[in-house]
């Protein structure tokens, strides 16, 4: 049965808001707000750490994927420092979806996430 506390929802809400931010100056401040200074991303395709890397990661996802949106699906999960959801990756002018995946997430005592744990459920063969 799904459970999460507030604390997990706003963490995947404000990691969401990082990797759907393409605004100038907007990036490196959604980063800061979902992230710890060290926090760091890992999947299949990518092992990234730290603040600027982590930008650039959501950079360049961004310059392969124009016009898409990551977007939640289902329910977040989620217990003592830790979370659990899927997602997926939608183009939003037609609302394909060719990436799809689950992430798992560690936060810190504010809320920030140290770590993310990600799993590539449906990816293009092009990726």
């Amino acid at each position: 049965m799904p459970a999460h506390t507030d604390r997990h929802l706003s963490a995947v809400t404000r990691y969401f808001e990082a990797w759907n931010a393409v605004e100038p100056g907007e990036l490196p401040k959604a980063v800061a707000a979902a992230w710890a200074e060290e926090g760091s991303y890992t999947d299949p395709l990518a092992d990234v750490r730290g603040h600027a890397a982590l930008a650039a990661l959501i950079t360049a996802t961004h310059e392969r994927f124009p016009g898409f949106a990551f977007r939640l699906t289902g329910s977040v999960d989620g217990h003592h420092d830790t979370a659990r959801f899927s997602w997926e990756l939608v183009n939003e002018t037609d609302g394909s979806a060719p990436v799809a995946g689950s992430d798992v997430l560690t936060l810190d005592a504010e809320g920030r996430i140290t770590s993310v744990l990600g799993f590539l459920d449906r990816v293009p063969a092009e990726a």
